[in-house]
């Protein structure tokens, strides 16, 4: 992978994180018409890029999260969060071995997700209970099993959990902002296990060139 193809897969990565249409499926369907291989390293890439677009997150929401010190928030996010911990440690392998990367997967998943999304628009009418503030813990924890859901590339996060959100009687609104807030803790573990189960001459080797 040249400086080049790493700059415009940053690219897509910004534009595509923050909408409902899969960052890592079109960070897999880049490198596949850049020709890059799929190695170790551009697996682990199109993983923990994503890290660095999430922090915007932080800053957008700072007031919110650092300087109000909102232990109740912080709570909810974290019990939303406690499904994809438990699945990721348990699915991480095969996710990193027969997933990501595969084009064919990302195609369908985009084509799926697509159909459901159109139809959800279309059709589903929630019945506005909850707001980010009194979700109760069964309701989070359905959240973040909406969330698990997007380990398949090409299934959007925001998507799945704006979708589980709604589902379980957030307003649209109310569901996106918590989606934001779950992506939080959700990158940081991504890419702190990647490092950690990524054989470290991944990282040595010269794998980005001028």
């Amino acid at each position: 992978m040249n400086f080049i193809q790493t700059i415009f897969l940053s690219i897509v990565e910004g534009i595509t994180e923050f909408l409902p249409i899969s960052s890592t499926g079109h960070l897999i369907l880049a490198s596949k018409l850049l020709n890059i291989p799929q190695t170790e390293f551009v697996k682990s890439f199109e993983i923990i890029i994503q890290l660095g677009a999430i922090l915007a997150v932080v800053v957008i929401y700072f007031k919110k999260l650092v300087l109000s010190l909102n232990w109740d928030l912080y709570k909810k996010i974290l019990i939303a969060f406690i499904p994809t911990i438990f699945f990721g440690l348990f699915a991480y392998d095969y996710i990193k071995q027969y997933l990501i990367g595969n084009s064919m997967v990302v195609v369908w998943s985009l084509l799926i997700g697509g159909i459901i999304m159109l139809l959800f628009e279309r059709f589903f009418r929630p019945n506005i209970r909850y707001t980010i503030y009194n979700i109760p813990t069964l309701q989070l924890i359905a959240v973040g099993l909406f969330q698990i859901l997007s380990m398949i590339p090409g299934v959007s996060r925001a998507f799945a959990t704006i979708f589980g959100g709604m589902v379980v009687g957030m307003k649209k609104e109310e569901a996106t902002e918590f989606s934001f807030l779950l992506a939080i803790p959700t990158m940081a573990a991504a890419t702190g296990l990647d490092l950690i189960k990524t054989d470290l001459s991944v990282w040595t080797s010269s794998n980005i060139t001028t």
